[in-house]
């Protein structure tokens, strides 16, 4: 009997990770779905915005540092006055 324990708990991990990842496509799926009505969009118009949105990517941290790095440099910003700015960007985007 014990035998059939580890299997079992380890089918039951499989599933339930499986699970995570739907729920996060589900999320993406409902925040395009609300984007596409918040812009009244409708028939082809719609479907093209919703590819869009699903095939795009969140800005990753790396991204959001390429930005910032390149905004203090426009700014000529030195020292704590970059290391502030600098936080508070990363923070906002």
């Amino acid at each position: 009997m014990k035998m059939m324990r580890l299997p079992l708990l380890l089918l039951g991990v499989l599933m339930a990770s499986q699970g995570f990842a739907a729920t996060a496509q589900q999320e993406k799926m409902k925040t395009c779905n609300a984007d596409a009505t918040a812009k009244t969009l409708k028939g082809d118009e719609r479907k093209a915005f919703m590819s869009t949105c699903l095939k795009a990517k969140p800005a990753t941290q790396q991204d959001k540092m390429k930005t910032c790095n390149a905004d203090a440099g426009t700014k000529a910003l030195k020292g704590d006055e970059r290391k502030a700015f600098m936080s508070d960007c990363l923070k906002k985007k």
